[in-house]
């Protein structure tokens, strides 16, 4: 059999652009597809040559074309570099994206319109012609849009299966129904694809037109079929139910390691976990709390916006704090919860060390040295941070949502991986936070839950054998 033959569409990709979990799946889902089946699976990954990808040395131009975006003649040049067993494509544009920010410009829509024309418009030109085309959020949805209305009358492009992967569907790519035309290419009966509720969807076009619908965790899967979770688009989730699949991300193992990762303190394994106190003592100090090795310190490493829980934790703030517990907080967002966590650090300068900004040296540094890592968020499609804090021992809190659920079970019974809560109230919050405070204070049964949490494999190989299966499956359709 030759080897199945798959285009990544993604609009960031590790370790070239990343600004979030989007990038992260990209970088290590293709890396763990293409170690895993060496022989049996060709997996290409295309995206945006951005500003911000600075190091271009080593990429090798392999041509230029023009590609049609309804009135528009817009250049592209094309570039490719060879890493991990995967090839990566940069769409070349400085018009679009010679920009200080991948997301938030007033033309967003026409950029990653011309991104996804570009994708199929260059596939004679590099000499791939994939069995499958998987786009990833909004900013792809166009792929198998334009793959249903442009593309498939032709030779070589009839035969192409695709999937749209939801990340967080939170981001649809809502536009005016005035610009369908003018700006994404569709007309007629096009523009019925992407029309709804009188806007463009562009996610809810790509639901329709895709072969397959994934998103990032079983459970995710089943929570958007209820428009609490689907952000409005839960009838067309049900009505294309039949190609929804859920598969849990997993995480870069090799890129997180606590024996190798540069940015710690010191290194560590399981085998030498008292280590990791060095690293506690060091953030200690670093973030300008106590140094004090019985204290437990909870870490968050999050955006500061509603979704993430954090109303939650500012209701339960002020009895958490009664406990002898620090907090150090990592991450920006919306300004009320900046000031609200800044005012906090005022106040409780020997309990609370506020960080708004995005450092993902310090964020290491906190994965290493915090002893509990907080996530309590209302909606979560799957999450690696509570991933990435197992893998360096320190114990996650979530609420049982999306992919926390999937991946954390509660050990206060002796089993499990971490604590967790189902209601949305602060009160559930604070319970289990107190629940494994309680554990905390008894250190023989600590350290083996940290070495439990430490032994959990999220790696992709689980992971990896469902989408090399779901893809298998896809291409057997029709033949």
């Amino acid at each position: 059999m030759s080897k199945l033959k798959v285009l990544y569409a993604v609009s960031e990709a590790a370790p070239f652009i990343t600004t979030g979990g989007l990038g992260e799946v990209a970088g290590s889902l293709p890396k763990a597809l293409a170690e895993k089946y060496k022989d049996k699976i060709d997996i290409r990954i295309v995206l945006p040559l951005y500003q911000n990808i600075r190091d271009r040395s080593d990429f090798e131009f392999i041509g230029k074309t023009t590609v049609p975006l309804a009135w528009r003649q817009q250049y592209c040049g094309v570039f490719k570099k060879d890493i991990n067993d995967v090839t990566y494509y940069f769409i070349d544009n400085e018009y679009y994206f010679k920009r200080n920010e991948c997301y938030g410009h007033f033309d967003d829509g026409e950029r990653f319109a011309f991104f996804s024309k570009a994708v199929l418009y260059i596939l004679p030109m590099i000499k791939f012609m994939p069995d499958i085309v998987h786009a990833n959020d909004w900013q792809t949805s166009l792929v198998p849009i334009y793959l249903t209305t442009k593309y498939s009358p032709y030779e070589g492009y009839r035969d192409i299966k695709s999937i749209i992967t939801i990340h967080n569907i939170e981001y649809q790519g809502i536009f005016d129904l005035g610009i369908a035309e003018d700006i994404f290419d569709l007309h007629g009966k096009e523009k019925g694809i992407v029309e709804y509720h009188g806007t463009i969807n562009l996610l809810k076009g790509a639901l329709e037109t895709a072969h397959i619908i994934s998103t990032v965790s079983e459970t995710y899967a089943e929570e958007i079929l209820d428009d609490y979770y689907a952000k409005g688009l839960a009838p067309i989730i049900q009505k294309n139910s039949h190609k929804l699949r859920g598969i849990l991300n997993g995480i870069d193992t090799e890129v997180y390691n606590p024996e190798t990762d540069e940015a710690l303190f010191e290194n560590y394994n399981l085998n030498n976990i008292e280590k990791k106190y060095i690293n506690k003592r060091n953030m200690q100090s670093l973030a300008g709390l106590p140094q004090d090795e019985d204290i437990p310190v909870i870490g968050i490493i999050s955006r500061l916006v509603k979704h993430k829980g954090f109303d939650l934790i500012i209701n339960a703030m002020e009895e958490i704090l009664k406990e002898k517990v620090q907090f150090i907080i990592l991450g920006k967002g919306d300004r009320g919860y900046e000031l609200y966590f800044e005012s906090l650090q005022d106040s409780y300068h020997e309990k609370v060390a506020a960080r708004i900004d995005f450092n993902s040296d310090l964020a290491r540094k906190i994965y290493a040295g915090a002893d509990i890592f907080l996530m309590p968020s209302i909606s979560e499609p799957c999450g690696i941070a509570q991933m990435i804090s197992s893998r360096y021992g320190t114990v996650p809190i979530v609420r049982e949502t999306g992919g926390l659920k999937d991946s954390i079970k509660d050990a206060s019974l002796g089993i499990g991986n971490g604590f967790t809560f189902r209601e949305e109230t602060p009160e559930a919050l604070c319970h289990a936070i107190k629940r494994a405070l309680r554990v905390y204070n008894n250190r023989d049964d600590w350290r083996k839950l940290v070495e439990t949490v430490m032994k959990i494999d999220f790696s992709w190989t689980k992971s990896a054998e469902k989408y090399y299966n779901m893809y298998l499956n896809l291409r057997g359709i029709g033949e």
